[in-house]
């Protein structure tokens, strides 16, 4: 079925709209399904780890717990992008759960990342990294919210 919009074709399973036209179909690409499931298994057993494990390497009270909410934020996006793909099942005409995806992904990498790491490497400049993946979360939630 063509569309009278022009479209990029980037896969088997996306279809990007250039400009302001929309393709008639866009899903989610898997890759994005997949990213959400492994990163909340990820998640889990980096929680565990730091409830146990990190404990001897990082005597820090105050680290440990924000080893914590980067584990949590990573699990709540995780679920969130695995919601996107649903979303793009829902209503495949729209782009945004897609795009919200793109934004948990990027937001898991930016904030929980930069909070692993500021942890494990002791550097506090690295928490200037974390606000932008709290951006990429908050944009997540609004293109969600614009995909009904």
């Amino acid at each position: 079925h063509l569309s009278i919009y022009p479209s990029v074709y980037l896969s088997n399973s996306i279809s990007l709209p250039l400009l302001h036209g929309r393709s008639e179909h866009f899903r989610m690409p898997a890759w994005l399904l997949r990213f959400g499931a492994l990163s909340g298994a990820v998640s889990v057993a980096l929680g565990a780890f730091g409830a146990h494990g990190l404990k001897k390497m990082v005597p820090n009270e105050q680290r440990l717990k924000v080893w914590e909410t980067a584990a949590h934020y990573q699990l709540v996006h995780s679920l969130a992008m695995c919601a996107c793909y649903a979303a793009s099942r829902h209503n495949p005409r729209s782009p945004y759960p897609a795009y919200a995806g793109m934004a948990f992904a990027a937001g898991i990498a930016l904030f929980s990342g930069s909070l692993y790491a500021l942890v494990l490497l002791d550097q506090p400049k690295l928490g200037a990294v974390t606000p932008i993946g709290g951006l990429a979360y908050i944009a997540g939630w609004l293109l969600l919210a614009a995909s009904t």
